[in-house]
């Protein structure tokens, strides 16, 4: 039996997605970039790959060179401001989304800290999950 859909999208509605398929990982970042785009001490992302992915509404998006050189680009509705999504140049197939833009939040599971050399001491991530300094390779 298959799993139901990931669904979810920014705050105002005006970008939706659906998601068939799991998560090949799920993190909380405490990358200096995702500590900006969150406003916060970490992001916390459920990535997909060749997941079947509908996308309704249009994003504004930006790009960035992460700590790899490989470029990444941010999904953000021009409305709410919300951030929903990023793709990444390196990683065609893979699509990450913010678990906060989930319908249901409370299905995402983090299994690791990624960048945690950047964590604050008041940024308190799940002690018990595994940490990577940088971004573990594939």
């Amino acid at each position: 039996m298959q799993n139901a859909p990931y669904t979810g999208g920014c705050a105002c509605g005006a970008i939706r997605y659906k998601i068939v398929g799991e998560p090949v990982f799920s993190n909380d970042c405490q990358c200096l970039d995702c500590q900006k785009a969150s406003g916060t001490g970490h992001g916390s992302y459920l990535s997909f790959a060749g997941a079947e992915v509908e996308l309704d509404g249009e994003a504004t998006t930006w790009d960035l060179q992460g700590d790899s050189g490989n470029m990444k680009t941010r999904g953000f509705c021009p409305t709410c401001g919300s951030p929903v999504y990023l793709r990444f140049s390196a990683m065609l197939d893979v699509f990450t989304i913010h678990a906060a833009s989930l319908d249901e939040p409370a299905r995402y599971r983090p299994q690791a800290v990624t960048y945690a050399m950047r964590g604050h001491d008041w940024d308190r991530v799940d002690p018990a999950l595994t940490r990577f300094e940088k971004m573990p390779s594939a």
